[in-house]
C-alpha cells in the first residue's frame, strides 16, 4: 500500500513543502468513497506522517494541514468524517479552530478529536468546551487510543 501525503494548499509562506508524491486534498472527494475521511491538522510533519500511515493502514483516507487556517480552508472545500486537531499550531490555536468549526452550521456536526501534548485539566476542559468530542494527550498510549476511537466511529458510519 502506497502512503502518499495529501496536503492542503500551503497557507503559511515559510512552511516546509512536502515531497513530490503529495496530492492536494481538494482534488479528492469523499463522496462515493468507501474510506473514512480524516483531516489531520498537525504542524509536525514527522507526527503527521506517522499518524497518516497508521490511519491509512486502517482504511482511512487522511488529508493533512499544517496550520489552523489551512485546516479551515480544507473544510471549506470538502467535508470530512473526522478532524484530528493539535492545539499548538503556528497561526491560531486548535481551540480557536474548533470554535470556528462549531460556529459554522455546515461544519458543526463534524466530530473533532484533539490530540495534543497539553494534558492539564483546564486544557482538556477548554477543548471539550470548544466542541471536541474527545481529547487525547500525546503519550505512550495516544496512537492506540486514537485508533480505537476511529475504528468505533468507522463502524457507526
Amino acid at each position: 500500500m502506497t502512503n502518499v501525503l495529501q496536503q492542503t494548499n500551503q497557507v503559511q509562506e515559510n512552511s516546509s513543502q512536502p515531497d513530490d508524491t503529495t496530492t492536494n486534498a481538494s482534488s479528492a472527494s469523499s463522496g462515493g468513497d468507501n474510506h473514512f475521511s480524516i483531516l489531520l491538522v498537525e504542524d509536525s510533519r514527522p507526527q503527521a506522517l506517522k499518524l497518516k500511515m497508521i490511519l491509512e493502514n486502517n482504511d482511512c483516507q487522511v488529508y493533512w494541514a499544517d496550520t489552523g487556517q489551512g485546516g479551515l480552508a480544507q473544510v471549506e472545500k470538502q467535508l470530512f468524517n473526522l478532524i484530528i486537531l493539535d492545539i499548538e499550531l503556528p497561526d491560531i490555536t486548535g481551540f480557536e479552530v474548533c470554535r470556528r468549526l462549531k460556529a459554522n452550521p455546515e461544519w458543526v456536526d463534524i466530530p473533532v478529536i484533539m490530540l495534543t501534548t497539553h494534558d492539564r485539566a483546564d486544557e482538556v476542559a477548554n477543548g471539550l468546551d470548544a466542541g471536541a468530542i474527545d481529547y487525547i494527550p500525546k503519550d505512550f498510549f495516544a496512537e492506540a487510543v486514537l485508533l480505537e476511537t476511529v475504528k468505533r466511529m468507522q463502524q457507526e458510519c
